[in-house]
């Protein structure tokens, strides 16, 4: 039902590899080296959620299933496309899913936190939270997961059923209140980190351990001092300029996309450390990170675009004078005093979001994308298109390997003396 169009000309070299999109609308498509080879059409309103649920190595069914969320719930095959099992007892839409594969359980987030087998079995439930209902579900450590309800971050506690309880039960342990507005987007950075990201354009990193505030950026607008007038334009911006749609990050990084921006916070230093804020002409949607310090972001306005984050070392500059005279270039500088600014100033370090590419080809927005690194990107957009993108250059060279091993297995390649 959607045309698929694919840039470059080579085909991937393994052809048993699969990209499963998930269309604007109630439909998933399954492609195979851009051939539509299964499509799952049994939703009858929007598709929310999706997420893999992998098969154990101790079971003897072998096929990987599908979760999709929506107001009502299906389960598919993936081999066969077959629906499994659907559940439509839902009082309200289900937002989010997330899947524990440690305690073979999947969790599904609405006006209620749902905790299901692999049968589909529900095994308990939480209370009704708030109207709004979880719009983020993580996993972190000691069987808990954090739950984003509206401005607060519930931490919630899955207890396993031991011998001297009957089934399993779910938590409250604690809630963050330190969030200003609803919360948007969450993300787990590594072992003993998370990240939340909300509506005002507050940014929080997490201690997943003690549940604790690591540290908060609030100003992505202008990481540097601002004047009284400044902080009184800031005010007057729109909130829908400042929210905080989607996170990624590296080993260093946390890549942020804030409004029509796109900024780079430093978990070490705690700090932005390089931003474009009109990386878009309209809201950012999603943004993921690539190899070799690369980033691409996609956005309301149909763009989709590459960009790269390179480190610049600041120069030194002259001490900064101190005293009248000294303001007016009269005078000995005062070496000392100046010091330890000019030494601070030295081993800072500064990096920028360079643009290196834009994907052209979508006419609407642009809601999210696929990366696989052997294979390039999938870009799915409200005009309907499904846009498979190639690394041209590394198109050029398997096309080049492959030519030069033809010529070999033909006995045609000759060594030059």
């Amino acid at each position: 039902k959607s045309p698929l169009q694919t840039i470059g000309e080579e085909q991937t070299q393994n052809p048993y590899t699969e990209l499963l999109v998930l269309k604007a609308h109630h439909d998933i498509v399954r492609y195979l080296t851009g051939e539509k080879l299964l499509e799952f059409s049994g939703h009858t309103q929007k598709i929310t959620a999706i997420i893999t649920l992998p098969c154990l190595e101790t079971c003897e069914e072998k096929n990987q299933l599908i979760l999709t969320a929506s107001a009502d719930r299906t389960e598919w095959d993936c081999d066969t496309g077959r629906q499994v099992q659907k559940v439509s007892c839902f009082q309200s839409t289900v937002k989010c899913l997330a899947v524990l594969q440690r305690l073979d359980v999947w969790l599904s987030g609405g006006n209620d936190l749902c905790v299901w087998n692999r049968k589909l079995d529900l095994l308990c439930k939480t209370s009704h939270l708030f109207d709004t209902g979880i719009s983020a579900l993580i996993e972190i450590p000691k069987n808990c997961v954090v739950a984003a309800v509206g401005k607060e971050l519930i931490i919630f506690r899955l207890v396993a059923p031991t011998e001297g309880s009957l089934g399993w039960d779910i938590l409250e342990v604690k809630r963050l209140l330190d969030h200003q507005d609803n919360i948007l987007s969450l993300l787990n950075v590594n072992d003993v980190s998370f990240v939340s990201g909300s509506h005002v354009g507050e940014l929080i990193v997490w201690d997943t351990l003690g549940w604790t505030v690591q540290a908060c950026e609030r100003n992505f607008w202008d990481p540097s001092p601002q004047l009284d007038a400044q902080r009184e334009i800031k005010l007057c911006q729109k909130p829908n300029d400042v929210s905080i749609r989607h996170l990624t990050w590296d080993e260093e990084n946390v890549f942020v996309a804030v409004g029509r921006g796109l900024y780079v916070y430093n978990l070490q230093m705690k700090r932005v450390i390089a931003c474009q804020k009109t990386a878009h002409d309209s809201s950012v949607l999603h943004v993921v990170r690539l190899p070799n310090r690369q980033v691409i972001s996609c956005s309301e306005d149909g763009s989709v675009r590459i960009w790269e984050l390179r480190e610049k070392q600041q120069l030194s500059v002259e001490p900064v004078p101190t005293g009248f005279f000294n303001m007016w270039g009269f005078g000995r500088v005062n070496k000392q005093a100046s010091h330890p600014v000019k030494k601070q100033q030295e081993n800072a370090t500064s990096c920028s979001l360079e643009l290196i590419g834009d994907l052209i080809g979508h006419s609407s927005s642009v809601e999210m994308f696929l990366y696989f690194e052997d294979h390039g990107l999938v870009t799915c957009s409200a005009d309907h298109l499904i846009i498979l993108w190639k690394n041209g250059e590394r198109e050029s060279g398997l096309r080049s390997l492959k030519l030069f091993q033809k010529l070999e297995e033909n006995g045609d390649l000759y060594l030059s003396v």
